[in-house]
């Protein structure tokens, strides 16, 4: 029987999705796609992969509600096993005081309150057995494999799964597959459905009438998910769950479509591939729904429907005593970590010396990144004449950076961002045979390369690629791993010579480019300048060297490299920033302009674009020989401080890295960001749990053990308090997004992670699958948190630490919807710092109190 005649026939069987006389869907269906659909957090492509918050979706709820939501309706935890905090209480990791905290935290919103005493207790014993129960809204396919009593042959879900991965994988290759889908052009759902009359593997699987209950659904996404809801009996109430469930069970390619869209709204482009994507998968579903229409089946399905039906109105703690136990002893346990940093940094006020304002040798600002915080407190170990600064690590540049011998380039700037200037890239002073000669040579290379990949991927090379061409490919697989080739294998430089690629850099003089404005004019010069060393809190007291260092990472066979370079750079290194930046911030017409608005930068003041490799730590000066001769001396006495800085910072990291004590630290460390087979060249942001943002005098000298995103910021200097909410609303949302990122993909990484890299396969040069089949992966691999015996990186949600007024502090709070809700819905911990060395806690609602 076809939806249509079902409809037809039924048509009262679901008040929700009543159509009207000319077909347009109800309000609530209408509302209950969009919500189920902004639920799905996106996922980055691996090319510019970067850190998202998983629990994106639900930042309108709180932490323990969204906790609840989605063990109720998708089966999936978001807090660690009883076992973890077990251990944690056991070995005085968490003790009464934070026990204490977590009980006067939780306890109001919950039936189940408890005590100290009680809350203890619960810890020391196991869960009752079944506390985690399945997800209460369950889907067709479910149903079917609990009637199969949990035969993996006969899975209904894992087959569903790899079918609409594998047809997403071919719909949305971006240039791996040697052959298209003839399909692509039309929409997902309509090239979806146009591609299942022709597929038999259902058949294969016994799913009868499977082609035939496709062809027989509206051509319209919306039309097709409200049929199907109808058709199925869905409950009012659950209607959104059963979507949002539906669309969890393919979360990786969701999320990756998620993407899309949210890339599309940024360039004010609409978007329902995500809507398509959601028919797809409930198409699915109905089609198992018609397989199968025993007794038994309809029992189960009526039951389930019993079972949606009876979802509580609201997310009450107390309905899963369980749940409030582990929901405390996170809070505890993070109480805990809270607790020991306040220690240490009103500690380090009472002790601590503030220096007096002056001008320094040299001034270093580099990326917020946690990294950065190990290399910036090396290189003030090595010279106290050395100001480090902590700021965003696109430099305040918004910009699409486009390589020599491209059209289009990658957005250099936060996720959040649109970039608002485009760069091109030039070689210095070529004349315009010389400039023809390289993009002719930079062409050459692209296309061979591109013919090499689709020569690699063929069906005809698969089974003879290796012995054709492995021995030619010996000196290229030695290079690399010898650190030979590293500078000509840069796909943007390859092929080049060594004294071009000197030459390479950034051109920011305005220019009409495939007609495209490119590069800045004067005032837009000016005023991104301005802005940039007033959020910088960099107006004064210029040293001779200005060093601006972004960041990237070395590394080698690995899809996931792309999230160890900077995210504030949209997943790409700071180099292309850090130079416009300099070039900005040197040019004579800039200074000019500033010196008008009451920045006075030294005419002996130089700013120097650098790049700082988080895997090596070695930094790399560009633009050096263009300075003065007087500065020779300069330069010199920098490289060698950062050459001492970069093997103190090496040799902290190397105690993480497994590195031993009798081994070349140096060496070692190089050598790992060359090692095919190594799956932790370096820890990425792993152990981040603070974000500092105060004058670098209130942290100077202190070891915050790479864990601290150190943003300067002096609130003295920010009139109105401009700066401030720039920092709440951005720097503070991206960290909160790396945070919950490194959060979730340690306490579930098969619902946030990626699993075991080791077992990774690329598909569609988009994202990985775990092995050769089911949903595309999301997050961080294993290897990213845990090191095989225990987890590097502790679950633990963002303690967010502003040196700014109380009243500027709320002030933005309740203005700015994000930020509230990040901070009233506990997804981030909000401390202030005061003159009086106190740190006050936010507790919600615009309330403050003191910190214990």
């Amino acid at each position: 029987m076809s939806i249509a005649v079902a409809i037809e026939t039924d048509p009262d069987a679901c008040p929700t999705v009543k159509h009207t006389a000319n077909g347009a869907l109800s309000h609530a269906i209408e509302a209950a796609i969009t919500r189920a659909c902004g639920k799905i957090a996106p996922l980055w492509p691996l090319k510019h992969f970067v850190a998202v918050n998983p629990f994106l979706g639900f930042s309108d709820q709180s932490f323990a509600a969204t906790t609840a939501t989605l063990r109720r309706v998708a089966g999936i935890d978001m807090l660690m096993p009883r076992a973890f905090y077990r251990q944690a209480l056991s070995d005085r990791v968490i003790d009464d005081r934070d026990l204490a905290v977590a009980v006067n935290a939780l306890s109001p919103n919950s039936s189940a309150a408890m005590d100290i005493e009680e809350l203890r207790a619960a810890a020391m014993r196991e869960p009752v057995t079944g506390h985690r129960p399945r997800a209460v809204v369950a889907t067709i396919a479910e149903v079917l494999d609990r009637l199969a009593k949990g035969d993996r042959q006969a899975s209904r879900t894992a087959f569903m799964i790899d079918e609409i991965s594998k047809w997403c994988a071919a719909y949305f290759d971006e240039g791996q597959s040697a052959w298209r889908m003839p399909s692509r052009g039309l929409p997902p759902y309509a090239a979806w459905r146009a591609t299942m009359r022709h597929d038999r593997n259902p058949d294969t699987m016994g799913i009868r009438g499977f082609r035939s209950a496709v062809a027989a659904m509206p051509d319209d996404a919306r039309m097709a998910i409200a049929a199907v809801v109808k058709a199925l009996g869905i409950p009012d109430r659950a209607v959104e769950d059963y979507l949002y469930r539906a669309l969890s069970d393919i979360g990786g390619w969701a999320g990756y479509v998620r993407y899309r869209v949210w890339d599309n709204a940024l360039h004010g482009r609409e978007d329902d591939t995500l809507v398509e994507l959601l028919a797809i998968r409930l198409v699915w579903g109905y089609a198992l729904f018609l397989e199968r229409r025993d007794p038994a089946f309809n029992a189960a399905w009526a039951q389930a429907m019993v079972d949606a039906a009876a979802l509580p109105a609201d997310e009450r703690l107390g309905d899963d005593p369980e749940l409030v136990v582990d929901l405390m002893l996170q809070e505890a346990y993070e109480a805990a970590y809270r607790r020991r940093l306040i220690k240490r940094l009103t500690g380090h006020f009472t002790g601590h010396k503030v220096e007096a304002g002056g001008r320094r040798a040299v001034q270093a600002a580099f990326c917020i990144d946690v990294r950065s915080e190990v290399f910036r407190r090396a290189l003030e170990t090595v010279s106290s004449d050395v100001e480090t600064i902590g700021f965003a690590g696109f430099f305040g540049f918004p910009i699409e950076y486009i390589p020599i011998g491209r059209s289009t380039g990658g957005a250099q700037c936060p996720v959040l961002l649109k970039p608002a200037f485009v760069v091109c890239e030039e070689v210095a002073g070529a004349s315009y045979a010389e400039a023809d000669k390289v993009l002719g040579l930079r062409l050459l290379r692209r296309r061979a390369a591109k013919a090499w990949k689709a020569f690699k991927l063929s069906a005809v090379s698969s089974f003879t690629y290796v012995e054709t061409a492995g021995l030619l490919f010996v000196g290229k697989l030695i290079g690399d791993s010898a650190g030979l080739t590293r500078i000509v294998s840069d796909p943007n430089t390859d092929g080049l010579d060594r004294k071009v690629i000197g030459r390479i850099g950034p051109r920011f003089e305005p220019r009409l480019v495939d007609g495209r404005e490119t590069g800045f004019d004067v005032e837009q010069r000016i005023a991104m300048a301005q802005a940039v060393l007033r959020a910088m809190s960099l107006t004064e007291n210029f040293a001779r060297l200005v060093l601006l260092t972004g960041h990237g990472s070395t590394t080698v066979n690995n899809p996931h490299a792309s999230g160890l370079d900077c995210g504030a750079c949209g997943g790409h290194t700071g180099e292309a920033n850090a130079r416009v930046a300099a070039a900005i911030l040197n040019d004579a017409h800039v200074r000019e302009g500033l010196a008008k608005i009451g920045i006075d930068i030294p005419h002996d003041t130089w700013f120097l674009g650098c790049l700082h490799d988080t895997t090596t730590d070695e930094v790399r000066i560009f633009g050096a020989d263009q300075l003065q001769a007087s500065h020779a001396t300069d330069v010199a006495r920098v490289r060698e401080e950062l050459a001492k800085a970069s093997s103190l910072a090496r040799a902290e990291r190397a105690l993480l890295l497994g590195v031993g004590k009798d081994e070349n630290i140096d060496s070692a460390v190089k050598a790992r960001s060359r090692d095919w087979a190594q799956v932790r060249p370096e820890w990425g942001l792993a152990g981040n749990a603070a974000f500092i943002a105060a004058p670098r005098e209130r942290t100077r000298g202190l070891d915050l053990g790479g864990r601290a995103f150190l943003h300067d910021y002096d609130w003295r200097k920010d009139a109105g308090f401009g700066v401030l909410e720039l920092i709440m609303t951005a720097p503070m949302v991206v960290a909160s997004w790396i945070n919950l990122q490194y959060y979730g993909s340690s306490v579930n990484n098969r619902a946030f992670g990626s699993g075991n890299k080791v077992l990774h396969n690329v598909v569609s040069q988009i994202g990985v699958l775990e092995g050769n089949a089911g949903d595309l992966k999301v997050g961080l691999p294993w290897q990213s948190v845990h090191d095989g015996t225990r987890f590097v990186h502790e679950p633990l949600r963002l303690n967010v630490i502003i040196d700014a007024p109380e009243e500027a502090l709320n002030t933005i709070i309740a203005s700015q919807e994000g930020v509230r809700q990040l901070v009233d819905n506990g997804w981030v911990h909000l401390l202030r710092l005061g003159d009086d060395t106190k740190i006050r806690r936010y507790r919600g609602s615009l309330r403050w109190e003191d910190a214990v």
